[in-house]
């Protein structure tokens, strides 16, 4: 690696190191972690930060910092999610059974959906007032999320999508190749029994295999937003917006991952409706939260809890790399015996959720309503 150039650097360790030889060569390789909520971590050596950039905002994918007087780009305004219009086989289960999933396409309905779910976007972004608002899309690549990236872009003028990122990661859960619909009706009762998030379709794939490559994607999009891939040096605006085109079961299980809810609040969630979208806005200190454009009573509708809107309404105003200390799953909520629901003066009982015999698990992880609204 070449000799850095001039600028203010400074060690964590020692201050006075590095920037009294700024032509010197780094005598190691950079190792930092990447997360949403931690902020950056030296493990080995000292690592290089520049003295204008706050410890929250540098991740390893901002490697750049180390060799340019480089400016954080704005955080995107929002992060919107939508799932796909009206499908062939939301209309006709039996299609499954002779078109493979990535093929199913939209309906008439599902193409008008799509394009009016664009034009809600587009009156939305607009409303911020600014003149140098864009949007930014990244689409499951099946045919029809395809489909309805399209009728959305029918709402936008040219200048303003700022591109489109075809992300595999985002696709539907598998359920399995071709379908035989009579066995998809007893694996999704066997499911309900087993639990929605952990069930794995034979050939297929559990909601918990999807969070682990939500997982990945999140980290992806994490290092798109901190290193602004889809904002060019000199078009930087804080009016950028994403779009996730993708699946029901997908987008519940991004906003699971990105928020940290558990199992339990996951499988509490309502489904998307067809077309339908949410929208995660950035607050007062630059954090994503759904109470921003949604009100408590439209989340409550989703699904989300008191204690989930009690976090969300924390994230309103939260400054990204802060840690919600206070949050439900940090702990209290695990350990019933401080709310003195099953111990006693002297001895801790046995919960009554613990197993003493048999259990039936037939009435267990009731189905939620289909669709949540739009």
């Amino acid at each position: 690696m070449g000799t850095l150039p001039a600028m203010n650097f400074q060690y964590l360790r020692n201050p006075t190191d590095f920037t009294r030889h700024s032509s010197l060569k780094p005598p190691f390789k950079p190792s930092v972690r990447c997360s949403d909520d931690e902020p950056y971590r030296k493990r080995r050596g000292k690592v290089l930060m520049p003295q204008n950039v706050e410890r929250s905002e540098f991740f390893l994918e901002n490697s750049h910092y180390l060799y340019n007087n480089f400016v954080p780009p704005p955080r995107p305004r929002r992060i919107i999610l939508v799932r796909h219009g009206q499908s062939e086989g939301n209309v006709d289960e039996s299609a499954y059974t002779r078109i493979p999933d990535s093929k199913i396409a939209l309906t008439t309905q599902g193409w008008n959906e799509a394009v009016q779910t664009g034009i809600r976007i587009q009156e939305l972004v607009e409303s911020d007032g600014a003149n140098d608002w864009q949007v930014y899309f990244y689409v499951s690549p099946y045919r029809r999320t395809i489909q309805t990236l399209r009728g959305i872009g029918t709402a936008f003028e040219r200048k303003r999508i700022a591109g489109v990122r075809e992300e595999p990661r985002l696709r539907e859960q598998d359920f399995g190749n071709f379908q035989d619909r009579e066995k998809m009706r007893i694996e999704k009762a066997v499911r309900l029994r087993y639990g929605r998030f952990f069930y794995r379709f034979p050939n297929g794939e559990s909601a918990a295999d999807v969070y682990d490559r939500i997982t990945g994607f999140r980290e992806t999009l994490r290092a798109d937003i901190d290193i602004g891939r889809f904002q060019p040096p000199g078009t930087r605006s804080k009016y950028m917006n994403l779009v996730l085109v993708s699946h029901g079961l997908t987008l519940r299980v991004f906003l699971m991952r990105w928020f940290k809810w558990t199992v339990e609040q996951f499988e509490g969630l309502y489904n998307f409706g067809n077309a339908g979208m949410l929208v995660m806005q950035t607050g007062s200190g630059g954090r994503y939260s759904l109470l921003v454009h949604h009100s408590p009573e439209e989340l409550k509708a989703f699904g989300l809890t008191d204690e989930m809107l009690v976090d969300q309404n924390w994230q309103k105003t939260a400054r990204p790399g802060e840690l919600n200390y206070d949050w439900m799953t940090s702990g209290p909520s695990f350990f019933t015996q401080f709310d003195g629901s099953t111990c006693g003066t002297n001895t801790c009982q046995i919960p009554t959720d613990v197993s003493q015999n048999h259990t039936d698990y037939s009435s267990s992880n009731p189905e939620p309503p289909q669709l949540w609204p739009k």
